[in-house]
């Protein structure tokens, strides 16, 4: 399970956060980016029903991508994303005592940082990648890395189609992107054809980073 997840997670590695007032329509955001080439989903526990919606994505797409939880920020909650179908989970802040919650269950984790010392405790807690949250841009990845190039970071905030390729020039591992792909306009606006050509865009930039 670890294994098959991280391959998906990082192939292409464009990590959509998932928020939204409501879970109506969250099954119809998961499938219209799955369309545009998506391989990993993460639905936030502050969304409604959140722990349903993972549960359901996660049968519902399971040949073609991972379904994890954002926002988690306990045991607790970590347990219970996990017993809904979560292979993934993300926190937003530096929670260690999660790390080995997930590990257990064969999941793939991802500890939230800011500092560099949070991020290096993050790596030490043995997390699987260090979310940096939030992000002032592609130049403080780099400075992070400039004297622990160990990290493997995914920055959360303040990607977008124009930053993208700056923040992986700067060694990021995959990108999560959050209201600049799953926006509030598209979701008020049910425009699920616009979403899937967004999300072609981002992993479209990836792909041709890597090619280069």
């Amino acid at each position: 399970m670890h294994s098959e997840t991280m391959s998906r997670f990082l192939d292409p590695g464009i990590i959509p956060v998932i928020r939204a007032d409501s879970s109506e329509h969250i099954m119809a955001v998961c499938e219209a980016l799955v369309a545009g080439g998506i391989t990993a989903l993460e639905i936030t526990l502050t969304t409604p029903n959140a722990l349903s919606c993972i549960s359901e994505a996660s049968r519902r797409f399971a040949t073609q991508a991972v379904t994890g939880a954002g926002s988690v920020t306990s045991p607790e909650m970590c347990r219970a994303a996990i017993e809904a179908g979560a292979s993934f989970i993300v926190t937003p802040i530096m929670r260690p005592e999660i790390v080995p919650v997930a590990k257990t269950a064969g999941c793939v984790v991802v500890l939230g940082a800011f500092t560099p010392t949070e991020a290096q405790t993050a790596h030490e807690a043995g997390a699987d990648f260090v979310k940096i949250f939030p992000v002032d841009g592609p130049g403080f990845i780099k400075a992070i890395r400039a004297p622990l190039p160990h990290l493997k970071i995914i920055p959360t905030s303040g990607v977008t189609l124009q930053t993208a390729a700056e923040f992986l020039a700067v060694g990021c591992v995959a990108l999560g992107v959050g209201s600049n792909l799953v926006s509030a306009k598209i979701l008020r606006e049910q425009k699920w054809a616009d979403l899937t050509l967004l999300a072609a865009e981002y992993v479209d930039i990836i792909r041709r980073f890597r090619k280069a």
